[in-house]
């Protein structure tokens, strides 16, 4: 093999020319070194020691390490700096990825399995975790000592704590959902001192946010819903802030402040600095899904321009004209839907739509059957739809491009592109469908282009945020899926991921329901009615046997 150069690219990959595996790469490998992972299942583990690498799957690739047949974390890295993207890492005996004074970068990465944290992260060299979801370990992550930041980083399902904060760590840690985890949410001890702000942490088994040994945490906007102890608890010797939080069907109390402990309590956000509280909550149910991490940014993006020119209107300052329609681009079932109800809400939360009430709408709502008929209904769904989002789903269907019902679907769109500009202020439009139709649909009518401000792209989920997202069907049925399952479900995921009609959440969804059946027959061949663990109980048989229908 040649020499690497510092900084040199090198690929890995199952064809000649390339490294084998990423072992090998490391091997010849350089300080700044750039590892390109093509798609496949690498069963390997990799050691680093004061080396400075990336290794990042190719675009759009499903790249597995899979380390489940040892017992030693599947990337081990000491000093140096470690950037990991776009991989899938599944654990056996040990952590999936541990770093000791790494500067460390996990960047839209899934991880599952293992034993003690799935992330840990040691020593006083700052790091960054973004767009990644943790499930099916013992522990989520492990922050000991560590600056950084956790963001957009969904953890769920693990036996354990969800995130652990100690040895005065101070991370930020943003937009993040902790669900389904055997203990505490999110745990801060040992002189911690976190800033936790827009995070959800729902269904733990025990507190919500719990705060021990001195930790002084500032939690900002966060939900915390359905926990088996208090929402938020505070030990003796603690301090810090609780400002603008919702806690609900907690064990009570919903905040717990143990005598000793300090912390302010602000039951409302400073509408100033931090916005109203239904803003809060609508923007903690955004950051509450799973996944979609440039969607959320974007729709963040919209907000916090909206809330600045309402300040600038309250200020007496011009504010140029903004409309408020949408393109949202993609495949089925990657929360189209769910994210524009949410966007109509956070519309009324600014003040900006008066209502803020949601209409969903495909062709058949707005197609006549004969020649006036279209224009007709179109304009009477618009007027239904003022004040708050009209929501056209599969809108390419109505242009002559898509090539059914002759021109009435044009006749929709005619329709439409005048009442959009008339009434911008006064409502929101969103159109949604795949990427490539909706171009031929914007090319329907010369000013139906300009009518849109922004494209929203909707990705499609990874294997490990769908199983994500069926473990949270499961949790919110009050199913407890046995732990075997999960690599089954995300091998299935993966399999069927890359079909042309692929539902995404849409098809997690049949597939938890198909599970369900499964079990329901499983358990009818008793004999004898089951006990409570029985009916809550999720079987790896069960999956396959949804897998196989």
């Amino acid at each position: 093999m040649t020499i690497s150069t510092p900084g040199r690219a090198l690929l890995v990959a199952r064809r000649p020319g390339a490294y084998p595996t990423i072992g090998d790469a490391l091997a010849e490998a350089s300080d700044g070194a750039v590892i390109t992972v093509e798609g496949g299942e690498y069963a390997e583990t990799v050691e680093l020691t004061g080396l400075r690498v990336t290794l990042a799957a190719t675009d759009g690739a499903s790249v597995v390490v899979d380390g489940r047949g040892a017992d030693r974390p599947v990337f081990r890295s000491t000093g140096g700096a470690l950037v990991l993207e776009g991989i899938e890492v599944l654990a056996g005996g040990a952590s999936a990825i541990q770093s000791d004074d790494t500067e460390l970068t996990v960047r839209r990465c899934t991880v599952s399995g293992g034993r003690g944290p799935a992330i840990a992260i040691r020593g006083t060299t700052a790091f960054t975790v973004t767009g990644c979801v943790i499930s099916a370990a013992e522990q989520g992550i492990l922050v000991d000592g560590s600056p950084g930041r956790i963001e957009d980083t969904t953890v769920e399902d693990v036996t354990g704590d969800g995130i652990t904060l100690g040895q005065g760590a101070d991370p930020v840690v943003a937009g993040c959902t902790v669900t389904g985890c055997g203990l505490r949410g999110v745990y801060v001890y040992q002189y911690a001192r976190p800033v936790i702000e827009g995070c959800v942490i729902s269904h733990t088994g025990h507190e919500g946010i719990a705060v021990a040994h001195h930790g002084a945490p500032v939690i900002r906007r966060c939900t915390v819903t359905g926990t088996r102890g208090p929402g938020i608890a505070f030990a003796a010797g603690c301090g810090g802030e609780i400002s603008a939080c919702r806690v609900a069907d907690t064990a009570e109390p919903g905040i717990a402040i143990a005598e000793g402990a300090t912390p302010t309590v602000s039951e409302t956000a400073d509408p100033g600095t931090a916005g109203n509280s239904a803003l809060d909550e609508m923007l903690a149910e955004l950051d509450g899904m799973i996944g979609l991490p440039e969607v959320k940014e974007e729709v963040r993006a919209l907000v916090d321009e909206l809330q600045v020119n309402e300040w600038r209107r309250r200020a007496g300052l011009p504010v140029g004209a903004a409309g408020h329609h949408l393109i949202f681009a993609g495949a089925p079932g990657t929360g189209k839907t769910t994210v524009a109800r949410i966007y109509g809400k956070l519309l009324k939360a600014l003040g900006v739509l008066p209502i803020g009430q949601f209409r969903e709408v495909s062709r058949r709502d707005l197609v006549g059957q004969y020649i006036g008929h279209t224009a007709e209904k179109t304009a009477t769904v618009f007027e239904e739809a003022r004040g708050g989002v009209l929501f056209i789903d599969e809108a390419y269907t109505l242009s002559r491009l898509a090539g059914s019902g002759g021109d009435f679907g044009q006749e929709a769109i005619d329709t439409l592109v005048p009442l959009m500009e008339e009434h911008r202020d006064e409502v929101a439009v969103i159109v949604a469908g795949y990427t490539d139709e909706m171009v031929d649909f914007l090319a329907a009518n010369p000013g139906l282009a300009s009518r849109f401000g922004k494209t929203v792209e909707f990705g499609n989920y990874s294997p490990g945020e769908l199983l994500a997202i069926f473990g949270r069907m499961a949790a919110a049925g009050d199913y407890e899926l046995e732990s075997g399952a999960a690599p089954v479900l995300t091998e299935h995921f993966r399999a069927v991921s890359g079909d042309v009609n692929f539902g995404n959440a849409r098809d997690a969804r049949l597939l938890f329901e198909k599970a369900r059946t499964a079990q329901s027959q499983r358990l009818r061949l008793l004999g004898r009615m089951p006990v409570v663990e029985e009916l809550r109980g999720l079987h790896v048989a069960d999956v396959e046997a949804a897998i196989s229908r």
